[in-house]
């Protein structure tokens, strides 16, 4: 059995990362089952190295805000907190 690898590769001045899972594959087996199987666990590793990757990135952006000095608003907070959500504003 034979595993390839889903990988994604971060590039920056400051130094490179790697974020990377392997996926077991028999490379003499062609059959529909072993491609479903191959698929279904594409399905579920993209979103784990989605979140490693956002949370690697997260990080930066914190670290690079404190190297900066810099104070993060309240409203900037809760935009951050919020982020990828609907937020419904109530009237009051």
């Amino acid at each position: 059995m034979a595993a390839l690898n889903i990988e994604a590769v971060y590039t920056a001045p400051q130094g490179n990362r790697s974020f990377q899972h392997p996926i077991s594959l028999d490379p003499t087996s062609d059959t529909a089952t072993t491609k479903k199987t191959h698929l279904a666990a594409l399905q579920s590793l993209v979103p784990r190295l989605q979140d490693e990757i956002n949370a690697f990135l997260t990080e930066r952006m914190e670290d690079e805000k404190k190297a900066q000095g810099r104070v993060i608003s309240e409203e900037e907070a809760k935009e951050e907190e919020n982020y990828g959500e609907e937020v419904v504003e109530e009237d009051a």
